[in-house]
């Protein structure tokens, strides 16, 4: 590869073309498996079962 030309960013897009959807679904899932930490702070998390203390004082 001795033949690197560097391109704008325009004419990267250009090639793009079609696959921008692919290439948006691709970078947002690499950061989800990258940053799981992250996706699972905005996650809802599931309520506690009730322990065995909540039903002595019935």
């Amino acid at each position: 590869m001795k033949n690197k030309k560097n391109i704008t960013r325009k004419e990267a897009i250009k090639k793009i073309g079609n696959y921008s959807k692919y290439a948006a679904l691709t970078a947002l899932s690499t950061y989800i498996i990258l940053h799981p930490k992250s996706a699972q702070a905005s996650s809802v998390s599931l309520p506690e079962a009730p322990s065995d203390e909540d039903f002595e004082s019935f």
